[in-house]
């Protein structure tokens, strides 16, 4: 989404409240390459903290905190871009429905099994759409190294938690999902107005599923305070640097850099978690790693 705005409204994806010029001179002075690399480490330092706030809130509650307190920070950050044409208001609220199902089945999968694991499965999604729109000669041999480092994934290491696999290929699914609807919002919205009413809308949806999960637990400040620090690691920050980045990196580098979120993954799963994979599953790993890099590199410009 955040590519789509850059390189279609150059002018207006960034438009500077006093809050967001402070914002942008400090991330000025940073190479684009290193936000990008900070947004992964973040995504999945995030991801390792929902996972411990599981035990108090399950996973539901910790998708809810995540949106809402996501959605409220880039609702003030974006306030003065919050004004939606009445035709964007159905993709807006449909961007959120899927981001808010998109996180709750990831969720579910990193409550089964690793982190590195369910991140490289739900990498298929967006790996899926990049090859669908190419026809080169090499796409095959993505989809076959992908196809490959599933099997390692899946069937080294002993027992697999299956419903974990399931979620994460269902949160792979809607991550292409999302994909698309990212260009639609793209095109009907400018600046990041649209995706904080998305990520508001997605927290709203989430509230009653999240109470059912953890009933008052939910409401406890040390619990608003970790989810709280996992909207800013896993949404706000993220979103924050990877914008940046792209106004001074073309969206194809961004994408091979971005390809590293897998690996990212397996690391803060046995550095943050303890999670353990066997080789042949880092091997796994290595080959979506590899498929996603190889199908950015020869994808066609659209």
């Amino acid at each position: 989404m955040v590519a789509i705005d850059i390189e279609r409204n150059p002018k207006s994806a960034w438009p500077l409240t006093p809050l967001r010029a402070v914002h942008a001179r400090g991330l000025g002075g940073v190479p684009p390459t290193a936000l990008v690399l900070i947004g992964i480490v973040s995504v999945q330092v995030g991801a390792a903290l929902a996972k411990q706030l599981f035990t108090a809130t399950g996973a539901a509650g910790a998708v809810t905190l995540r949106l809402f307190f996501a959605g409220v920070v880039l609702l003030v950050v974006w306030r003065s871009a919050l004004r939606i044409e009445r035709r964007a208001l159905p993709v807006v609220l449909g961007y959120g429905t899927v981001l808010a199902s998109m996180n709750l089945c990831f969720y579910q999968a990193i409550d089964r099994i690793p982190l590195g694991m369910a991140v490289t499965l739900e990498f298929l999604g967006p790996l899926t759409v990049a090859l669908a729109g190419s026809r080169r000669w090499t796409d095959p041999v993505w989809a076959v190294l992908a196809g490959g480092g599933v099997l390692l994934l899946t069937k080294a290491g002993g027992d697999v938690g299956w419903s974990g696999v399931l979620f994460a290929l269902a949160a792979g699914a809607l991550w292409a999902s999302y994909i698309l609807l990212s260009a639609a919002l793209g095109d009907r919205t400018s600046g990041g107005g649209g995706l904080a009413i998305a990520m508001a809308f997605g927290g709203v949806l989430m509230v009653p599923v999240g109470i059912a999960d953890a009933g008052a637990t939910l409401f406890q400040p040390s619990v608003l305070a970790a989810g709280f620090a996992v909207a800013m690691l896993s949404s706000v920050l993220p979103y924050s640097v990877e914008l940046e980045a792209l106004r001074r990196i073309p969206p194809r580098v961004f994408g091979v850099l971005m390809s590293l979120e897998p690996a990212a993954a397996a690391l803060a799963g046995l550095i943050v978690l303890g999670q353990i994979m066997h080789a042949a599953q880092w091997a796994g790993v290595i080959c979506v790693v590899a498929a996603s890099i190889g199908a950015t590199r020869t994808a066609r410009r659209k």
